[in-house]
Formats: C-alpha cells, structure tokens, sequence
C-alpha cells in the first residue's frame, strides 16, 4: 500500500491531484486493479491538462494507488460502443504537453498500463513490477499505439517478444529493453520525486515515443525478426489470428509513419475485437476467474496454512508433485515402500531439473535449492507433522484406503489428505478416516510439474476449509483451480472419456488413427487423442476397464480394438507400439499398417461393418460426445459451471482457448444442431448417445450452457 504526505489534495473520484513543490502527484485510485474505465480516462485527461496550465508545476508523477500502476483496459467496456476521451487520445495528447511526465510503475503495467506508461516521458519502476501487452490472449492487439511506440522505445525484437507472444517481463528485463529508465530501491513516490527532480535539474529533454514519426527502418531490414516471430506465433498458438493481427500492426509501423500507422490500427482493432476468436478468448478470461468462485466457500473461509507438504509415492505423477511443492519454495518430505523406489524417483526429478538448467529456465543454484527441499523416507511418521499430504500411487482403491487408514493413525489433527486418484471413489477412500471432512482430491495432469490446470474434488465429507485449501496450493502452485464432485473420473477425465471412446469406435470402423487426429489437430488440439492415448499409455485405460468389467452394461457397445492392441503388446510410446509405431525411443507417431489389419479383425468378430468415414463425422463424433456427457455432469450436480468444464478442457487437455472450452463450442456451434446429431448417433450407436435431458430442455427452451 501506498500513503501520500500533503495537505493540498484534490480529488476527483477515481484521480487525485496534489503539489509537491513544483511537481504534480497524479494518482488513480480504481480498485482493484486500477483498470483504464472511462472514469479513470476522463480523469486522467482533466488532471494532466491542469497540471499542465498551472505555472507552479514543472514536472509530473504519475502513480497508482494500492496494489499496481492501472493493470490494463477494462475488459467490461469491450462489448459497449466507445467513449472518449480513448486511451490513444490520451497518450497523443500527452506528446504534446512539454512539461515532463514520468510514470511511477509498481505491481503490473500490463496492456492498456503499459501503453500508458508508454505515453508518459520517462518511466521509473519498483524492482517487483511486471510489464507487458497481453492482448492477444484476448483475441486483439495493443490498441491505443502499443504496436507503434513499444518498436520505437525496446527495439522491433524486444516490442515483437511482448506484443506476438503476450508474456510479461520483469522489471529487470524493462530496464534492459529501455522501457524503464530506472529501477527503484524503497519507496517508489519518493523514488520517482527524485528521478522528477534530477531530469529537471540535468534539463533532459522529453523522451516522446512516437518519434521517429518515420519509423525506426523498412520491413526489409527486419525480415529475419519478423519471420521468426510469424513462425513463434504460428507455433506456441495454432489456429489463433490475434498474434497475427499484432504482427501485421507493427508491420505497419515499418512501411508508414506514425499517424498512418495509427490510422490503420483503429481499423484493424474493431475488426479482431468482434471477431469470434476474441469472443471466446474473452469468455475463457473470464470463466477462469468464475473457477475460483465456489458455493458455500465465501470470503469468510480460510484456507489452512501450507508450511511444509507430504507426498506418498514416487512414480511419475509423484515426481512432478514433488517438485510442484519444491518450485514454489515449499519444504516436501517424500514417503515410499523401498529406498530402491526413492533412489529411482530422486534420480528422475535431478534429471528432469538439469533439464531445466541446460533449457536456461532456472539455474544451477535455483536447482540445489529446490533439491534441499525434498526429504525422503519409509516411515510413516516422517509425514506426521505436514500441512497437506497428497497420495499419489498407482490407481488401487484398496491401496490407497490402506494408505489414509495409516495417514489417519499418524497425521496431526488438521492436516489435509488429499488424492490423486484421476477417477475413483474418493468417498470410500475417506469413509476409512476418522477425518472424512480432511479429504480431498488433488487430481493434476499429467506431466504434474507442467500442466497448469488442478482439479480439487469435493466429496460428500469435505468441509469447506478443506476444500479452500485444496483451491488455495493451486494458486501457491500458479496453477488454476477447478471444483469437482465424485463421479468416475469426476469432470475433466470423464467428461473426455467419450471422445477417446468415439475415436477408437471410429478406427474398429474404417478410419485411420492418424485421420482422426488430423481432424483433431486441425481444429486446434496440440495433439491427437490417440497419440495421446499412446503417450499416456494403453495399459493404463486397460487395467481400468478390467478392474470395472463388473459393472459393465452388456448393452453399451465396447472398446475390443483397445483391448487387443493391449494383449498384444503395444501399449503405446513405452512398448515403441500402440496406435502407431514410434522408432526406439521415439516420440514421433508413425503411421502403422498393422493397425488397420488388427482393426478388420476385430471388426470381423464383432460384426462391425467398416467403411470410409468422413473428417465432419470424426469431429462431430469426438466433440458431441464430449458435450453430451459434460450436459450430464451439469445434470448430476458433479460440475457447477459449464464454463468450469470449458477450464478444465483449456489447461488440463489444451482445448484452443480461441475455441472457448467444449461448451462454449457447442454453444457457438448451435445446441440445436448438437442435440441432432447426439440424436442421430443414438439412433445408430445406441445407449452411450443417450442424449442429456439438460441438452434436451436447454433446446426447448432455447437457452444455452455458457450465455447465461
């Protein structure tokens, strides 16, 4: 928090106004995040021109008040017809002031406050404050001369790093790009009067970031930068036309002046903001926000204190968790059945550190030190003591309630036990404590140290503060937390678990594995469902469904291709076979013949008549299977949100944001034109297309699942 010494204050209601000497101290005070709304705008403008016109003023100090410099524009004016004074206006108005105007930058200048920043003449920053122009992950681009200034003031490839690819920087990294000037030690206000005070005394001329009005060079002589950020954007976001539109901006930059260039922004602007792709990226900013809003769980619920964790199980997903823990600075004591399990798992996450290391993404000493977090032992009292203790072993219900019944006898009172079971009954798992209303699931995908997304599952014991909790490491492990209740793979694993249905169906009956995740990848997954199934692992989907062959209903059709590609060995990358081949130790899928042949046979057995199938039919197949069971989750209560289903598919399987979730696409798609061919398809495939009831009424009635 900041204070302002001074009796002179003048405020209007979001920007204050108060003299220091012969400085002017402009402050906007637009809780929470200082947003750039029209009041804040209009603000700006008085209090700048008054600053300016007033004879005792000599310099001015721009600074947010609370928690960060204005964060960027506000998101909720994006669908309301434009109002001025436009934050462009501002900033060219600004240009022309010759008092100088330094902006005073802490928490983060990020989009429409960078472009502010920007408009200033100077910049002077607190050592924690980030920078950047996240604007295409809203389907847009810097509007208000972001694409132009930014080149002029960082360089093209610095400005190309922040506006193509939309990921902040630091405030050491501002300084070395040149958008900052000075990096402040203590206080910022006093830090900036200071900085104010000496470009006054040094009589340095206003550093005006629309100039050169000619540019900084051709096209021509960039050609190498800018094909490599049009290659960068093609890749990291598939499909996505905003860091496109950015790039072509500050092209023009290069080929026209200032005010051409300008000019030609404000036309290509509206034209990405009411495009489809913004639309859903602007649902998707805001349906992460709504995740974190549960029923029941209010302000006045804390989550408990995590000082130190516990995992129990060193596999794969037990490595990642681990170091989920130490990357955030979390002591971790590792408990496992046999110190050769220890060694084998200690020596995966070393090498999965130095990768990090020889990647550039930490360095060697920030590896020592989250290393010297992780303790190990075969005791199950080295866990008596942890905050939060998650069981990470293979998929065994009987284990694991084996596993809390031992945590019950040795943990302290208050402990959270949290699972990570992916799919079971995380009800009888705490039926077996004394604590039931201690347990949670804690279900990440896979690998755990990567994936942002954390399911935190919710059962019929839980109590709030536990549930809190859950929600509250997603966000010490920056990761994005999701409500689910119990049903078997309780949202995001069951609510995909009818596209990796539909896609092997589709191979017993005449399509490829690689036709189907070419449709797949074309409408912008990262990868293929069966490539992914392979790297995953056959077996593990095998075992599964064995262990559940009980409950099976003989009238629902089932996977028998899956089933024999597993009897025969291939299980995927593993086996080097599964779906495709892969070369030893290859993780390229290669198209496999034998596949095809495998796929007749059983469909001979099976009385399966194969024939061609289209891409549409792959699509509609694998997408409205999907929609359909996330219409039943909605129904049964296991999801609060469609837009928390959408989530969980954007971070936890790489849906296309773009897209807007699962749901959201089946929205834009038309709920009347889904429940046709989830009809259609239980006519010819039976039971498992039973259409949803709420699908159903959501037609009748003609509502949806997203549009509220």
């Amino acid at each position: 928090m900041l204070f302002f010494r001074g009796e002179n204050i003048a405020m209007s209601e979001v920007i204050g106004f108060e003299l220091r000497g012969r400085l002017a101290i402009i402050t906007i005070d637009n809780p929470p995040v200082n947003a750039l709304g029209l009041e804040v705008r209009q603000g700006l403008i008085r209090q700048v021109d008054r600053a300016s016109l007033d004879e005792k003023v000599a310099a001015i100090v721009l600074i947010g008040l609370g928690r960060t410099f204005p964060a960027g524009a506000d998101i909720r004016e994006f669908d309301k017809p434009v109002q001025e004074p436009h934050l462009l206006s501002i900033i060219d108005h600004w240009d022309t002031i010759e008092k100088p105007i330094i902006a005073a930058i802490h928490g983060t200048a990020l989009g429409g406050g960078l472009e502010l920043a920007l408009g200033c003449h100077f910049r002077v920053s607190a050592q924690a404050a980030m920078f950047g122009t996240p604007e295409v992950k809203l389907g847009i681009f810097p509007g208000a001369a972001g694409t132009q200034r930014l080149p002029r003031v960082a360089g093209l490839e610095h400005a190309l790093e922040l506006i193509v690819l939309g990921e902040p920087i630091s405030a050491m990294k501002a300084f070395q790009y040149g958008i900052v000037d000075q990096i402040i030690e203590g206080d910022l206000l006093d830090g900036a009067i200071s900085f104010a005070e000496k470009i006054l005394e040094e009589k340095m001329p206003r550093r005006v970031s629309s100039q050169p009005k000619q540019g900084i060079g051709s096209p021509d002589d960039f050609k190498d930068i800018i094909q490599k950020y049009r290659d960068l954007a093609s890749r990291k976001m598939r499909g996505q036309d905003s860091p496109h539109q950015a790039l072509a901006s500050v092209v023009d930059g290069l080929e026209m002046p200032y005010e051409q260039a300008v000019i030609k922004d404000r036309e290509r602007f509206p034209i990405c903001k009411d495009s489809d792709q913004s639309k859903a990226l602007r649902y998707a900013f805001f349906a992460e926000r709504e995740a974190s809003k549960i029923p029941g769980v209010g302000k006045n619920i804390s989550a408990r204190a995590i000082t130190n964790g516990g995992v129990i199980g060193l596999g794969t997903m037990g490595q990642g968790i681990v170091m989920c823990f130490a990357n955030a600075g979390i002591p971790v004591q590792v408990l496992e059945s046999s110190q050769e399990a220890i060694e084998n798992g200690i020596k995966n996450i070393k090498q999965n550190y130095q990768g990090m290391v020889d990647r550039g993404r930490i360095s060697d000493q920030e590896m020592v030190n989250c290393l010297d977090l992780i303790s190990t032992s075969t005791d199950y009292s080295a866990v008596a003591d942890s905050d939060l203790i998650i069981e990470a072993v293979f998929e065994n219900l009987e284990l694991k309630k084996d596993i809390f019944s031992k945590l019950d006898s040795v943990v302290k009172k208050g402990t959270v036990l949290a699972t990570n079971t992916s799919y079971m009954d995380i009800n009888q798992i705490a039926s077996v404590t004394s604590r039931p209303e201690d347990i949670i699931g804690l279900h990440f995908f896979v690998p755990a140290q990567v994936m942002k997304m954390l399911e935190v599952v919710r059962t019929k014991y839980s109590s709030n503060e536990a549930i809190a909790t859950g929600m509250g490491l997603a966000k010490i492990f920056k990761k994005v937390g999701g409500v689910a209740g119990v049903s078997h793979g309780f949202v995001a694993n069951r609510s995909r678990a009818p596209m990796v249905r539909e896609a092997n169906f589709l191979v017993e009956e005449g399509a490829s594995p690689a036709q189907i995740d070419k449709v797949l990848r074309d409408f912008g997954m990262p990868m293929g469902v069966l490539a992914v199934s392979d790297m995953s692992g056959l077996d593990v989907s095998w075992r599964m469904r064995k262990s559940l062959s009980h409950l099976h209903d003989d009238e629902e059709r089932y996977p028998y291709l899956a089933d024999r590609l597993c009897e025969m060995g291939r299980l995927g990358r593993k086996t080097e076979s599964g779906w495709y081949t892969y070369g030893e130790g290859g993780t390229v899928p290669i198209p496999d013949p034998q596949v095809d042949i495998i796929a007749q046979e059983v469909a001979i057995e099976t009385g399966i008549e194969r024939r061609q199938i289209s891409d549409s039919e792959i699509a509609d197949r694998c997408l409205f299977a999907a929609v359909n069971e996330g219409a039943k989750i909605l129904e049964e209560g296991i999801a609060y949100r469609a837009s928390d289903i959408d989530i969980m598919w954007q971070y936890g399987f790489g849906f296309p944001r773009w897209r807007g979730g699962i749901m959201y696409h089946a929205d834009k798609t038309g709920l009347p034109n889904v429940l046709q061919k989830v009809e259609e398809f239980y006519s010819v495939h039976g039971k498992l297309w039973k259409p949803s009831e709420l699908l159903k009424n959501l037609v009748a009635s003609g509502s949806s699942f997203t549009q509220g």
